[in-house]
């Protein structure tokens, strides 16, 4: 029999519900136990969407029925809080994105958690998106060449749609995936660069990065963005891959399709979502990669079980939050940030 944790979720709005519930449901070496929710109407949709998964008050009463591990996501404001109590109860911890709020409180955690030896990670399922793995193929294949720019963007008209302020602003929700994204394929970040817009909080952003290998990561986000770039384009020696579309993932559990239910279709994009290799004017359809967002949570369980190791590295979080603290101070100072 496959070894299983006990997991429970803390917290049932949208990140949860979509994002990390169907998800923790499909994974085979996880017992989906319990979601900590005290919203009534939360509670309800428990008892419809999950048969057999309880509702709890608290952390605490998880911990007390035996869960091993929890995955929270709230709102931003509350996850240092939330994964520090789970931390000294000894839980293994996922932290949705964004960690922290800055890179300090981020750094808190990490050193908490290694001092009570408890398993902490962060949520950036976008390391296992159709077109990021595409491009990490193409850059390990020598398809780009040299790669010189690197542009990434998450844009949307969606005004009304804003990020509450407990989620932190634009920046910190997209740009947390932008800029771990751009770390992971190009290396650690020399200096950075940072236009904001929006009252009270950002709701549009643009972050130059000079990574130390040379390369520059352009990245955007925005919510009121009415004409969207290219979701990608790489721009090498060699060619240019361009992507338009998002990655699947996101649509496929926003309507309803899971790993579970799909299988071996799960983030599997249609030719017609396909990036193009450009060279010149000559361009020509590149086979997307599959989507592996199905593969974090049990990747969690195995690190949790001993048998693998996190599938993200909580330092790595840090380090993106220390980027974003300076993308910050750049667009207040109106200059560049060296680190």
């Amino acid at each position: 029999m496959i070894e299983r944790v006990k997991l429970g979720l803390v917290g049932y709005g949208t990140g949860g519900r979509i994002f990390h519930a169907p998800l923790i449901a499909s994974a085979a070496n996880i017992d989906f136990v319990g979601v900590v929710t005290t919203s009534p109407e939360r509670r309800a949709q428990v008892a419809e969407q999950l048969p057999g998964v309880e509702a709890y008050d608290s952390i605490a009463a998880l911990a007390a029925d035996g869960v091993q591990a929890v995955a929270i996501s709230t709102p931003a404001s509350t996850h240092a809080a939330l994964a520090r109590e789970a931390i000294a109860a000894g839980l293994a911890v996922v932290v949705d994105k964004p960690f922290a709020l800055d890179a300090e409180t981020a750094r808190k955690l990490v050193t908490e958690a290694e001092a009570a030896r408890v398993p902490l990670t962060v949520y950036q399922n976008r390391r296992w998106d159709s077109d990021f793995l595409t491009i990490r193929k193409l850059m390990e294949n020598g398809s780009l060449g040299e790669v010189r720019r690197f542009e990434s963007r998450m844009e949307r008209w969606a005004p009304d749609r804003l990020p509450p302020a407990a989620g932190g602003g634009t920046l910190l929700d997209f740009g947390s995936h932008l800029v771990d994204q751009a770390l992971q394929l190009h290396g650690p970040a020399e200096r950075v660069y940072a236009e904001m817009r929006g009252e009270p909080l950002d709701d549009d952003f643009f972050v130059a990065l000079h990574h130390a290998n040379g390369v520059e990561s352009h990245l955007w986000g925005s919510w009121r963005q009415a004409g969207p770039g290219p979701r990608f384009r790489v721009t090498g020696t060699a060619g240019t891959y361009i992507s338009d579309e998002l990655d699947c993932q996101e649509t496929q559990l926003k309507n309803g399709k899971t790993p579970a239910k799909l299988d071996e279709r799960w983030g599997v994009e249609p030719e017609h979502r396909w990036g193009h290799l450009f060279r010149g004017s000559t361009g020509a359809r590149v086979e997307s990669c599959r989507g592996r967002w199905d593969s974090f949570y049990p990747a969690f369980a195995a690190a949790v079980l001993g048998s693998g190791p996190l599938p993200v590295d909580p330092w790595d979080s840090v380090h993106a939050m220390e980027i974003l603290d300076a993308a910050r101070r750049s667009a207040t100072g109106g200059t560049s940030v060296t680190l």
